[in-house]
């Protein structure tokens, strides 16, 4: 019904678009809200700090109870060819759910990231080679962990999920054919994120936990995928909407690793964990992360239209800026560091 009503409406589709957002940031703050009102939000899943923590207090993980449920109920009203996304989503979210309410092994996190991944991408198998395919499985997971990765930091995961969809929906919305579903479910996430974000800002008082990072990352992988094979974005279109999120996530993994660091366990080790920690906070380090995201993704729509030699040559000088912006980020913290030992 709601589905007919949209569709046979005059209104443009950015303006659904838009209502769509409202309507979901709307019922994800009311949940969250209700959530910390009623006290279950630190009955659910609470973070206790530790020695790898940016937090000094214990804060309720509940923030996918807003976000993914919101996110979830409004692809399957507005946007219901997204119906593989949505169960997608769901999985993961109860599969996450559990884990930060009793603990799961990494194999059977993994294996639930694995099913999801692999089960969208059997649905809708790209026309490439199986070689390209199984890499673009492994981007897939590695975007649903990253999500993960970089949910330390009050306001930045929530706010990279704002822009990041945002962008996604106004690509959707300027193609030459728009996706509408693509847009609607876009917006509907990015909205979604906007009422998480009303309780995540700093100072934060709920976090995203895995049952909202993990999610998000298979919804900012699947989505990417999805627009790709549509021929709404080219695939490099994914990469530079969340540069900033793979960047940090990509750079820090591949230093622990040339270190022979265990790098699945936990640390204080990434850029923006490090901005933090040299006395910029959590609120500025959010509004340059903000800032850096948001450029991108108004150059990203911008090159949309522009020959592909010129699309890839300013993509690849976007990541080296990333790469030297993260050099800065490194010679700060040793100046703070070496002021600490003096």
């Amino acid at each position: 019904m709601l589905r007919h009503l949209l569709t046979t409406t005059t209104a443009p589709g950015w303006m659904i678009a838009l209502l769509t957002g409202v309507v979901a940031a709307v019922a994800s703050a009311a949940i969250l809200r209700l959530l910390l009102q009623t006290g279950w939000a630190w009955r659910l899943a609470t973070d206790m700090p530790n020695e790898r923590s940016l937090h000094l207090r214990p804060t309720p993980r509940v923030g996918g109870w807003g976000l993914i449920s919101s996110a979830v109920a409004a692809l399957v009203l507005v946007a219901p060819a997204l119906w593989s996304v949505a169960l997608g989503t769901a999985f993961l979210a109860v599969v996450s759910q559990i884990d930060d309410r009793r603990g799961l092994s990494a194999r059977v996190r993994f294996t639930a990231h694995l099913v999801a991944v692999l089960g969208f991408v059997a649905l809708y198998p790209a026309p490439v080679p199986w070689w390209a395919l199984a890499c673009l499985v492994l981007l897939l997971l590695w975007l649903v962990n990253l999500y993960n990765f970089m949910d330390g930091s009050d306001g930045l995961a929530g706010g990279m999920a704002f822009f990041g969809f945002t962008g996604y929906a106004l690509a959707a919305l300027s193609a030459r054919h728009a996706e509408l579903d693509l847009a609607w479910g876009a917006a509907a996430v990015a909205g979604a994120a906007l009422g998480f974000l009303r309780f995540n800002f700093p100072p934060a008082r709920i976090f995203l936990g895995d049952a909202g990072s993990i999610p998000l990352g298979f919804l900012a992988g699947a989505l990417g995928y999805w627009g790709w094979q549509r021929g709404v974005w080219p695939l490099w279109f994914t990469a530079m909407v969340f540069a900033p999120f793979i960047a940090d996530a990509s750079l820090t993994l591949l230093r622990r690793l040339l270190r022979g660091e265990r790098f699945w366990q936990a640390h204080r080790e990434h850029y923006y964990q490090r901005m933090v920690r040299s006395g910029m906070g959590h609120a500025a380090t959010a509004r340059v992360w903000y800032g850096v995201m948001a450029a991108g993704i108004m150059l990203a729509l911008y090159l949309l239209d522009s020959p592909e030699v010129i699309q890839w040559c300013v993509v690849s000088a976007w990541m080296i800026l990333l790469c030297l912006l993260g050099l800065a980020v490194d010679r700060r913290w040793h100046r703070y560091q070496a002021s600490l030992s003096e």
